[in-house]
């Protein structure tokens, strides 16, 4: 079972749930909604993210997702992406995904 992770606002996780379905802007916009995996998950946050609050993470059990996952190849890293909606089934778990007090991220607790 493969986790990826992806990094959202609050008010649109929030939004999802009343649609039925997680989508991005980057949905229409690319074609696909961005994810990382752990081992990418601070890297994307403090280079997208840094000083941002309100966020939330997804953690999608790759293996229930309803839309094709790809590792497309950015610069000499392969990163998931999800070409299709989010099923809400196949987020496993939401967490508050808030920097500290310098506006970096850190690895959530497990």
């Amino acid at each position: 079972m493969a986790l990826i992770l992806h990094i959202t606002d609050r008010s649109s996780w929030q939004a999802a749930q009343t649609a039925g379905v997680y989508r991005h802007a980057s949905l229409e916009t690319e074609g696909f909604i961005h994810c990382s995996t752990p081992a990418q998950l601070i890297g994307v946050a403090n280079t997208f993210f840094r000083g941002q609050r309100g966020l939330v993470l997804l953690c999608i059990e790759s293996e229930r997702l309803q839309s094709e996952l790809r590792y497309d190849a950015v610069g000499n890293q392969h990163f998931p992406h999800v070409y299709g909606e989010i099923n809400l089934d196949a987020v496993e778990q939401v967490r508050d995904f808030d920097p500290n007090a310098t506006g970096e991220f850190e690895p959530p607790p497990e």
